[in-house]
């Protein structure tokens, strides 16, 4: 049976104790969502992946125009 959560109204969701387990998930560690199309994985992530990213973000701003957008929007 497919794992399933109800959202509240302010769009929280439970995750399920079998997606827990699955992924070694405890109180306060943090998650990530991959999206593709309509698909969204759940990822466990680290606070040294969020804090990469982070760093990452700012320096990547040659490549957020319109343009990019668009060339990249299919990969």
């Amino acid at each position: 049976m497919l794992p399933t959560s109800k959202l509240t109204s302010k769009y929280q969701a439970t995750v399920p104790t079998q997606v827990r387990k699955a992924l070694k998930l405890s109180s306060g560690d943090l998650v990530g969502f991959e999206v593709t199309g309509n698909v969204v994985k759940l990822v466990r992530v680290s606070p040294l992946d969020v804090a990469f990213a982070q760093a990452l973000e700012g320096t990547l701003e040659e490549w957020s125009s319109a343009k990019d957008e668009q060339a990249f929007k299919d990969l």
